[in-house]
């Protein structure tokens, strides 16, 4: 195979062979990922706890519980699973207007010893809203 590249007005026509190996492969995609919110000075508690009941389908006692954690710990770790079903989590609680970020989860994690290992359920969300 055969491409051609135009590259602009002052640069000469380039041609390569072969195929590319795309990076996004290397993934392992059985590494398990933590989502993990963080407190911040915006939301109420009752509101993070709303969120985590709505869209993940906790029990009040749970949701209550894990809100806590990131109330008074300043972090919790509500999920975990593949990366890419954390991922679209995080992005859901973006949407939300929570502070949340992606991390491997514990034995992945290079040492990060603010992980504490507990889960605040499967990642299983059922995704709900409202």
């Amino acid at each position: 195979m055969t491409l051609s590249v135009a590259l602009g007005p002052d640069t000469q026509e380039g041609t390569r062979t072969g195929t590319e190996a795309s990076t996004d492969s290397l993934t392992a995609p059985d590494i398990p990922w933590n989502l993990v919110i963080w407190n911040d000075p915006v939301n109420l508690m009752s509101y993070v706890s709303y969120v985590f009941q709505s869209y993940f389908g906790y029990s009040e006692s749970k949701a209550n519980k894990l809100m806590m954690e990131v109330h008074k710990k300043g972090r919790s770790i509500v999920a975990h699973g593949s990366k890419e079903q954390v991922e679209r989590h995080a992005v859901a609680m973006h949407g939300f207007g929570l502070w949340a970020t992606v991390e491997k989860a514990a034995g992945g994690n290079g040492g990060n010893s603010r992980n504490t290992g507990k889960s605040g359920g499967s990642g299983q969300g059922k995704g709900k809203r409202g």
